[in-house]
């Protein structure tokens, strides 16, 4: 009888959070297997090594932000303004996958960073349809900006006052810019 997808996802769960809160190197089977109340084998059914499982966590990092890179295309605000203000840590799971992604490019994982490049372009592209070519890099520093800041200051707990006054401040700067 198969298992469950539910099993299976959290698994996935389990590892996302131990690359968050640890890294990938004490983000091993067992400590995976552990956290998702599952067996070793349990684990080894859906996932039958470490890369499966990265290889599995990349594909929902794809499918998350593919589905934001539409909703950024059809945007009524526009590319830029849905860029900035969707650059707050809300603690989706596209910002969960997006942080645990990001521990596996720390230690250098090839097929994470070319999907991080190719994510950053497909922003890039929608920015310069936006807001011209030379302001489209400007914009995604913005949002990288206040997501890494907002990071820094209470990581993936929340989002001071402050921040959410840096995004007014950034959208009248754009408009500025655009002007």
């Amino acid at each position: 009888m198969p298992r469950k997808p539910v099993a299976r996802d959290a698994v996935l769960d389990a590892f996302e959070a131990l690359l968050i809160e640890v890294g990938e190197r004490a983000a091993t089977l067992e400590a995976v297997a552990r956290r998702a109340g599952v067996s070793k084998g349990g684990l080894l059914y859906h996932f039958p090594s470490k890369e499966a499982l990265i290889s599995s966590l990349l594909e929902r990092m794809d499918r998350l932000a593919g589905a934001d890179i539409e909703a950024m295309a059809a945007a009524e605000e526009g590319a830029a303004v849905y860029f900035i203000r969707s650059s707050l840590w809300a603690d989706t799971p596209l910002d969960r996958v997006f942080v645990a992604a990001t521990r596996l490019a720390e230690v250098a994982h090839e097929e994470t960073r070319r999907r991080f490049a190719r994510i950053q372009q497909q922003w890039l592209d929608l920015l310069a349809k936006d807001v011209g070519p030379e302001m489209a890099k400007a914009v995604r520093y913005m949002g990288d900006g206040l997501y890494f800041n907002a990071m820094w200051e209470g990581g993936p707990g929340g989002t001071s006052r402050e921040r959410k006054s840096d995004v007014d401040s950034l959208l009248a700067a754009l408009e500025r810019l655009r002007g």
